[in-house]
Order: C-alpha cells, then sequence, then structure tokens
C-alpha cells in the first residue's frame, strides 16, 4: 500500500510540473502591422506638448501604452518557469511542505542562536532573524551544488536589473571616476590594440583576431563600437559618426518620448533602459518589445559606463546623478545604437512566434543528441524537453545563467566572431549544456532535471571558466559548422 501511495505522489509531482510547461519570453508588443502607434500631426500648432500643458491635452500617451506591455522587464519572477498562483495542490501536500519548511527554518534559528547567543530586546531578536536570513541566502548558492528553488531572487545573471521583490540593493557608493593606468599585465596587449586603433583604415580580421581571446577593460568600449559595426573603420569619421548618431538617437528621444518632461522618471537605470527599449520599439513595429530585451541592454551600458567610472556595477549602488548629464546621455545613445546592431542580426528571435529561437531550440537539441547520446536519451526518458530550459538561453543569450562579468567576457568573443550572436551562441549552448552532463544524469526524475537545467551553479565563474567554455565551443564549431546536417530537424 506504502509504495502505491509513493507511486501516486510521484506520478503527481511529475504531472504538476508537466501541466505547468509556461517558458518565459512570450510576445508583448509595443506597436506592430495590427497596432500600428498613433499618429500625431507635428504641424499643428499644440506640438509639442509641453510640460505646462500636459494635464490639458488629451492625447494619448505612447510611453504609458509601453510601461504597461513592458512590466516583465523589471519583474524578478518574470522568467519562472511555474505559475502558483494558478496551481491546485492537496492539503496533504502543503502541509508536508510546510512542516518541511518550518522544520528546516527552527533547526537553522536554534543553530545561529548556539553560535550567537542573543540577550536584550525584541529588537536585538529582530536583527539576529535578519543576519538568520542572510547566512541562509549566502548558502544559497553552494560553488559545487545546483541553487535550490529559492535561491536570491535576483539571479547571478541579471546585473543591474531591478528587482521589486525581497532583494536589498547595496549600499549607495560615490562614483569613482576612471584614471589611465594601466596594469602591466595587460600593458602588452593595450599596446597592440592602440596600434590597430589607429591605422587610418582599420584591419577588422586583424580586431577580431585581438579580441577573441578577451579584450582589456579600458578598450572594450571602443572595440565593441567597432566590432559591432556602430563605429566605422576609418579613423577619420569615427568622431563625425559618433556626434551625428547621438543627435539622431536624442532626435528620436524628442520625438517620441513625451514623458520625458515628467518629475517622477528621474534618471536611474530603469528610466534609461526604458526610454532604449521603447525607441527600439518604436522603430521596430515588426518586433515590438518582446520579453527578454531588456536584458541586451545591460552589458553594452555597463561597458560604455566603464569608460568614465571605475565603480563595479556588478556589485556596487551607485549614483549615475553624480554623473554629468551629457555623458549618461553619450552612454545612453552608445547603448542604444549597439543594442540595435546586435537585433539587427537576431531579429527573427523577437518577431511574432519566435521563429528563431525555435529553431535554435531544435538545433540544439540535434547537436546535443549527436556529441553527449546518453544526456540526450536521459532527457527524453524523462520527458524533459529542451524548449523548457534552453528558451531562456536563446532569448537572453545566457544572461541569466550566468554572471555579469562572464557575459561581458562572453560577448568579447560573439563580437569577435562573424555571426557570434546569431551563430556561435548555438555552440556555447551545447558546450554549457554538455558541461553539466554528469550532473543531470544524476538526477532521476523530471523535477530534479529541470531544476537543474534552469539553477545551475554559475555564481562563482571567473574568465577561467569561461574561457573553457569557449575552448569548448569553437571545437564544436569546427566539427559541425561545415557539417550541417545536425542541424536539420528530423521528424
Amino acid at each position: 500500500m506504502a509504495s502505491l501511495s509513493s507511486g501516486s505522489a510521484r506520478e503527481s509531482k511529475a504531472g504538476f510540473w508537466k501541466k505547468n510547461t509556461s517558458v518565459p519570453g512570450s510576445i508583448k508588443p509595443v506597436y506592430g502591422a495590427q497596432h500600428p502607434p498613433p499618429q500625431t500631426d507635428i504641424t499643428s500648432p499644440g506640438w509639442p506638448v509641453k510640460k505646462d500643458d500636459k494635464g490639458k491635452s488629451g492625447k494619448r500617451d505612447p510611453f504609458h501604452d509601453f510601461e504597461n506591455k513592458t512590466s516583465d522587464a523589471w519583474d524578478d519572477g518574470d522568467d519562472d518557469l511555474i505559475q502558483m498562483a494558478s496551481l491546485k495542490m492537496s492539503l496533504r501536500d502543503v502541509q508536508t511542505s510546510a512542516k518541511v519548511v518550518l522544520d528546516n527554518h527552527s533547526k537553522r534559528a536554534n543553530s545561529q542562536q548556539q553560535q550567537h547567543p542573543v540577550r536584550g530586546s525584541s529588537s536585538a531578536n529582530s536583527v539576529h532573524t535578519d543576519e538568520s536570513s542572510s547566512s541562509a541566502q549566502q548558502q544559497s548558492h553552494p560553488p559545487t551544488q545546483p541553487s535550490p528553488p529559492h535561491h536570491h531572487p535576483s539571479g547571478p545573471g541579471l546585473g543591474v536589473r531591478l528587482n521589486s521583490g525581497g532583494y536589498q540593493p547595496p549600499k549607495m557608493t560615490s562614483i569613482r571616476y576612471v584614471t589611465n593606468k594601466t596594469p602591466d599585465r595587460e600593458a602588452a596587449r593595450m599596446e597592440k590594440f592602440k596600434a590597430v586603433f589607429t591605422e587610418p583604415s582599420l584591419d577588422l580580421t586583424e580586431l577580431r583576431k585581438l579580441c577573441w581571446s578577451g579584450i582589456p577593460k579600458s578598450v572594450r568600449p571602443t572595440a565593441w563600437k567597432i566590432l559591432s559595426g556602430y563605429l566605422p573603420t576609418a579613423a577619420d569619421r569615427r568622431q563625425e559618426t559618433l556626434e551625428r548618431k547621438r543627435k539622431e538617437y536624442f532626435s528620436y528621444i524628442d520625438q517620441y518620448y513625451e514623458t520625458r518632461y515628467q518629475d517622477q522618471h528621474e534618471e536611474t537605470f530603469r528610466q534609461i533602459f526604458e526610454r532604449i527599449l521603447f525607441i527600439w520599439a518604436i522603430r521596430h513595429p515588426a518586433s515590438g518589445y518582446v520579453q527578454g530585451i531588456n536584458d541586451l541592454v545591460t552589458p553594452f551600458f555597463v561597458v560604455f559606463l566603464s569608460e568614465y567610472i571605475e565603480n563595479d556595477i556588478e556589485v556596487e549602488n551607485c549614483d549615475l546623478g553624480q554623473l554629468p548629464q551629457s555623458t549618461r546621455n553619450l552612454i545612453e545613445a552608445d547603448s542604444f545604437w549597439c543594442m540595435s546592431k546586435l537585433l539587427d542580426g537576431i531579429q527573427d528571435n523577437y518577431t511574432f512566434a519566435q521563429p528563431g529561437i525555435q529553431m535554435k531550440i531544435n538545433a540544439l537539441s540535434e547537436l546535443i543528441k549527436r556529441i553527449d547520446a546518453p544526456l540526450h536519451a536521459h532527457l527524453e526518458r524523462h520527458d524533459v524537453q529542451f524548449l523548457q530550459f534552453s528558451f531562456r538561453w536563446m532569448n537572453n543569450l545566457l544572461m541569466r545563467e550566468i554572471p555579469l562579468r562572464c557575459t561581458i567576457r562572453l560577448w568579447d568573443t560573439y563580437q569577435a566572431e562573424l555571426n557570434g550572436f546569431a551563430d556561435f551562441h548555438l555552440y556555447v549552448c551545447a558546450a554549457f549544456l554538455k558541461r553539466f552532463s554528469e550532473d543531470a544524469l544524476r538526477e532521476n526524475d523530471f523535477q530534479g532535471i529541470l531544476m537543474l537545467l534552469q539553477n545551475l551553479p554559475t555564481l562563482h565563474w571567473r574568465d577561467k571558466e569561461i574561457s573553457e567554455l569557449l575552448a569548448e565551443a569553437f571545437k564544436l564549431k569546427y566539427m559541425f559548422a561545415d557539417a550541417p546536417r545536425h542541424l536539420l530537424h528530423k521528424s
């Protein structure tokens, strides 16, 4: 009887996960063929609407529509696989789970009290509870084990994304401006980069070779702008191009972003990103805004910000208001154009039904079947579909799977590769999954496999791990890129 009960429980648990296979990345269009932007007669006497006239104008504000469509961009739970609110669970399961949580909490609290006995008022007890909670959060990302479901809400790859949950940002730090000191270990490489940059007509092939194995921080902003196609290879045209494109971006802001005058839209990471995403959606009506695009702004913004300040944005909370407005404008415009160049190469990932991502997921499945047949069979045996864990890898370019510092290093190579974001990313994802193959094979049920693949232990990764990942990806590309039969979906 007991075995029947446990078997029923396992089936119930598996059914619980399989019925809720919604994935992140649902399309939330802002404007498109069926929903064109409202037409405004810019020749009318009352346009543009001034700050003092906003309350009197009856015109619909397109930015408010955009905000309503992009609320997911700032949610801390926007990529959850399971929507808990819609689940129906038995009272017995709920009580059992609650008892386990309470028992674990009591044991942890008792352990903390024994190590740090608390004397005094209730306020001291509340401080102790906070410390216990903090300790529990720090232990939620062990370096050698998968993170549990209740991991830190911000995640290792969210970078400067603003979360509205229980996450408390670090204490505000002052801006530290960049100095011209170059670390000795980078001096030789710096000379090579400077020699390439100063050529009248830059050799793009030579620059790609230099950048493939990583770019020194001080020259990364310039290298990214050239590799992305934002800046020309001709040295005498770069400054003129920068000035023209920055002016063009802010002409879009003046034309479309009417709410820029409102006091509540102060200068923060969030407001800058909103402007960038809004203008991109206006200029790309076939896509509009799709969940996940907001993440792709972050690496560009952080890299271009590093041109002016030395603060580590991944761990520090900086007040952008300390930067001059002109500097913030330059960073914002450069981030917009480089993100646009990136998305131009993978736009089919973000059009209706996201066909590009679906093709890449099928290609990843076929590639894993070739290079790691036991893992592929293991996933099939437990009904784990590649869509359920790799959609986010394709949609967000692994940004939510690895720390921001690793994303930036990864993008050095992506930009050095021809069609790196569109093509080479597939081989990186295959190498990424293969790296955790043994861990996945140790999981013997649907829930365990999926929780592992959605919470891979990469929090402590550095350049070393990314270099190993890229080396494996390059090997796969060398083996399979010229033999594309593994990319064909077999029915």
